[in-house]
């Protein structure tokens, strides 16, 4: 038995009608997320890695000796400051999984609507702060690429894309990653939001490619408390939301096997994100994505 998104046949409406109308508000809510966090702070929480070595000069009075490079000093006896180019505007993209498995709900809003919202929040934080940030949109493969820019036209073309994007096909974020990787020529902040549910080794060897080339990744896990608890009783009917496979069974039969075999997968994916320095950050859907997002910028501000 595989992670691949189960759903039970039970259904809820795509959004109910206070559910859509946060939705269709996406920047005003991204607005009032991102203000309410920065309220009182002067720097922000994706700052402060995106400085490159340039090159070296001699050292002359009132530099700071912070600079100083002592291993030159050691082998030549000369005083040499090293001197940094900084990139002043961070280039980020962020990566939306819309594979069929993103489309479950239980009672709050599916995973795909819940990453609409990260990615919304994410958006209007970077173009605020005047970096260039994109796009990416995936199931099978890439299903849509914005370029990195810095513009208020930007941000409303990833609303746009956001809004649009159904859950669809099966999960290749291995595969898709890969590709990813290849079309980012600079370094830059990648943000993952995705369930997750594929090979853990094809997940591993992209994010390891991400990890090599030096860009510094961020991985949000949506998940629905379902997913985790399997709470399901009774002879239930479980439909695949990448297939037209289903099967009628005991769930509790089940659920010893279930929840080993994603504890597992999960318990992989924590342990590639930890060696590779990837922040790994998992999210329910049934928490306010308000609250949980301001707590990880908060946390990353404090680290």
């Amino acid at each position: 038995m595989q992670c691949k998104g189960l759903m039970c046949s039970m259904s809820h409406p795509v959004l109910d009608a206070q559910g859509l109308s946060r939705f269709k508000k996406l920047e005003l809510l991204a607005h009032s997320v991102v203000e309410g966090f920065m309220t009182g702070l002067h720097k922000s929480p994706f700052k402060g890695y995106a400085i490159e070595f340039a090159e070296h000069r001699q050292y002359a009075p009132g530099d700071d000796l912070k600079h100083l490079d002592w291993k030159i000093l050691g082998k030549l006896d000369r005083y040499y400051v090293k001197q940094y180019e900084e990139d002043t505007s961070l280039r980020a993209c962020l990566a939306l999984d819309c594979s069929g498995s993103m489309g479950y709900r239980g009672d709050n809003f599916s995973k795909l609507d819940y990453g609409r919202f990260i990615c919304g929040v994410l958006s209007y934080l970077l173009v605020r702060q005047k970096d260039a940030v994109g796009l990416l949109t995936f199931t099978e493969g890439v299903s849509d690429f914005l370029p990195a820019h810095t513009s208020r036209k930007q941000l409303n073309r990833i609303l746009d894309k956001l809004e649009a994007c159904e859950p669809k096909g099966e999960n290749r974020i291995g595969e898709v990653l890969e590709t990813l990787a290849n079309k980012l020529t600079r370094r830059a902040l990648v943000v993952i939001v995705s369930d997750f549910f594929d090979d853990i080794g094809e997940i591993s060897q992209a994010l390891t490619h991400f990890a090599r080339r030096r860009h510094e990744v961020i991985c949000f896990q949506v998940l629905d408390r379902r997913e985790t608890d399997f709470p399901f009783t009774g002879i239930t009917r479980f439909e695949s939301m990448e297939d037209s496979g289903a099967m009628l069974v005991d769930p509790i039969r089940l659920r010893r096997e279930y929840r080993e075999r994603f504890e597992a997968h999960n318990h992989q994916l924590r342990e590639i994100c930890h060696r590779l320095h990837i922040d790994f950050v998992q999210m329910m859907t049934d928490v306010p994505f308000e609250h949980a997002v301001a707590g990880y910028l908060s946390g990353r501000l404090k680290r």
